[in-house]
């Protein structure tokens, strides 16, 4: 008795230590995915349905500016934890690593928003007024990029190095700066789509200098030393970051996708209608996304010794907990639907209201089955499993997708493009159940 009571209390607080995690994670996440929402309200108060439009062309800009950063920033701290809990001793250097290919990849972003912002919205099919309306707010997305990227080493590496509750308070902090300041420099200053973006590129050097405070403090282990840039290196790393890649290079292909399949169906009317969704769907991903990203620095710790059963608690926890917010999800959106499109919708239109309401509707649905998509591949990429990480992700954020979209579109007009999130996420569940069974036999 003595001995199961003692297991029993030390399975208790391994997941009060995971709940810490993935909580923190979360919430940090979520705001993140707030501060986009009400981007979107008020640029949708300042510039209406064009306004929405054009953040629309914009979002796959960012899904690949994060995605790049998390692919090096999330990889290198999972490689970090993964060989520190082997007991390796080479553990010097990763973090600053990270840093310096940030600054390289970023570059090229950085260059075409002094150059040529406008490029941007042409290619994604905006009109001349869209163009004009947007190119400022685009540059200075573009110029930010090098801190939107940096920003995923700094909390990615306190998330790893026992900081959880200082990487979340890292990302709240910047969430409600960018909350506020968006209002100030839009509305008081009268700066428009240019001051959106302003507190946008700003929010990141907030959240850096926050999680400043843990390296720089005495509990750190993690030494923010300076090395020159590997790419084998690099490529190593970035293999335990697909997941994190996929998963934002994925919000890319879906919105590029649904933008022109939409642009023929419905004009820009309904590309602000998934302007709409989008942003909404930001928030439910987040959640996921934050869970996962909680999760990993528990599961990594597992690839150490023995500790099989850790792992198959973690997992049990975690896929729990995921279940329970997907059903949350996808009942909220069924209930207020017409609520949550009218929010966006200052100029009363009631065909954006239509096209809004059935999307969430609809679009939602995918919810059913995506959260465990996020999980189960975060868990392949926290364990080092990186084919089968690459797999899922792939799948599910770019060949899935595109021919869902592509095939239910043709076949059932605008209902299908909102109904092809859902039969993706259903084609990677499928695949991700045949990739455990694999791995069993």
């Amino acid at each position: 008795m003595t001995g199961t009571k003692t297991a029993a209390i030390q399975s208790r607080a391994k997941l009060k230590r995971f709940f810490k995690y993935i909580s923190r994670s979360t919430a940090g996440m979520v705001g993140i995915s707030i501060y986009v929402l009400a981007d979107t309200f008020f640029i949708s108060l300042y510039a209406g349905s064009n306004g929405i439009t054009v953040l629309n062309f914009v979002l796959p800009l960012y899904s690949l500016i994060f995605a790049i950063g998390s692919m090096a920033g999330v990889g290198s701290a999972t490689r970090y934890a993964v060989k520190k809990a082997l007991g390796a001793d080479d553990l010097d250097g990763y973090f600053g690593h990270a840093l310096i290919w940030q600054l390289i990849l970023s570059a090229p972003f950085a260059a075409l928003g002094a150059a040529a912002p406008e490029l941007w919205l042409r290619l994604m099919g905006g009109d001349a007024a869209i163009t004009e309306l947007g190119k400022t707010y685009v540059r200075i997305v573009l110029l930010g990029s090098p801190f939107f990227m940096m920003n995923y080493s700094f909390t990615a590496f306190a998330r790893n190095d026992g900081a959880p509750t200082t990487a979340m308070a890292a990302l709240l902090t910047a969430s409600a700066f960018n909350i506020i300041f968006d209002y100030v420099f839009m509305f008081p200053l009268k700066m428009g789509l240019a001051g959106a973006a302003l507190a946008t590129a700003t929010a990141p050097v907030i959240s850096s200098a926050v999680c400043c405070t843990h390296f720089f403090g005495k509990k750190s282990s993690v030494r923010p030393t300076l090395e020159r840039p590997s790419l084998k290196k690099l490529i190593s790393c970035c293999a335990l970051g697909t997941s994190a890649f996929v998963g934002e290079i994925s919000s890319a292909v879906t919105v590029t996708v649904f933008n022109f399949l939409l642009l023929k169906t419905a004009g820009n009317i309904g590309v602000a209608a998934y302007g709409i969704v989008a942003n909404l769907a930001l928030v439910a991903t987040a959640i996921f996304n934050g869970i996962a990203q909680g999760m990993q620095p528990p599961l990594s710790e597992c690839c150490g010794g023995d500790k099989s059963d850790d792992l198959k608690l973690y997992m049990r926890a975690g896929l729990v907990t995921v279940l329970i917010i997907e059903a949350a999800i996808v009942t909220l959106a069924r209930v207020f639907a017409d609520g949550l499109a009218a929010i966006f919708n200052s100029e009363g239109s009631a065909l954006l209201a239509e096209y809004a309401v059935d999307a969430i509707r609809l679009y939602f649905i995918g919810f059913a089955a995506a959260g465990i998509n996020i999980v189960m591949t975060t868990y392949f990429s926290a364990t080092g499993k990186a084919l089968s990480a690459s797999a899922a992700s792939l799948t599910r954020g770019l060949a899935a997708i595109i021919i869902c979209a592509l095939i239910l579109s043709a076949l059932f007009g605008i209902n299908g493009i909102w109904l092809s999130f859902a039969a993706s996420e259903l084609i990677t569940l499928a695949l991700i159940v045949f990739l455990i069974k694999k791995q069993k036999r």
